[in-house]
């Protein structure tokens, strides 16, 4: 009969935790923040307990399992709604390699030394560390690289200046540009109200990305 209960436990908690992932989204399979790999193994392990002790009744697992797909779901509303939650859930990319020139301080704060920016350079496919213009090391711990393009215009800072209406202040510190220099682009373009743009970003020097917030 254990064989047969582990059997029957395993298959449960196989397609509850399936349920689980598919309502917490996609993003919890595709890129895992800090929080989403935390919260995976909690729930990892509550499955593991759930089908080695069978003296457990399963309530007491698929309770905490449940309990943490919803935390995390609301944590994912309130991250849409608010930059700060956002910022505080998910982190935010740190530029490692800014106009071809390694920023030593940024990557002391986030302990990252040269082995690993060489070993995730290689891992890009990037041979030469003279050939990066960026390097941008994202929240799941990726690094983002952009090379540089030789006979062309120099790329520019692939960040936005503007994020869901809000202007982002350390995006145009690493540009030497500020927030009264955006808006007088934004007026140039026709832009009169920050808060109705979703997202901006430079294309290149002198040319920007706008898309504006859907009418709700």
């Amino acid at each position: 009969m254990d064989y047969v209960t582990i059997i029957l436990r395993t298959i449960f908690i196989y397609f509850i935790i399936l349920f689980v992932l598919r309502f917490m989204g996609k993003r919890e399979i595709g890129q895992l923040s800090v929080l989403d790999f935390v919260v995976s193994i909690m729930i990892a392990e509550l499955a593991v307990i759930s089908i080695e002790n069978i003296q457990v009744p399963m309530l007491h697992t698929i309770l905490p399992i449940v309990i943490l797909s919803i935390i995390q779901i609301v944590l994912a509303i309130f991250s849409l709604k608010s930059e700060r939650i956002r910022k505080l859930v998910d982190g935010k990319p740190s530029v490692l390699i800014n106009g071809g020139k390694i920023d030593e301080e940024e990557m002391r704060k986030q302990r990252y030394n040269f082995d690993d920016l060489l070993i995730q350079l290689r891992q890009q496919k990037v041979s030469k560390l003279s050939d990066v213009e960026f390097a941008i090391l994202e929240p799941s711990g990726k690094l983002s690289v952009i090379e540089k393009k030789r006979g062309k215009k120099e790329p520019t800072m692939p960040l936005p200046l503007i994020l869901d209406g809000k202007v982002q202040e350390d995006h145009l510190k690493q540009i030497n540009q500020t927030s009264l220099w955006l808006r007088q682009q934004m007026r140039k373009l026709g832009y009169r109200d920050i808060k109705k743009i979703s997202y901006c970003a430079l294309k290149d020097q002198d040319t920007f990305f706008v898309d504006l917030k859907d009418d709700r």
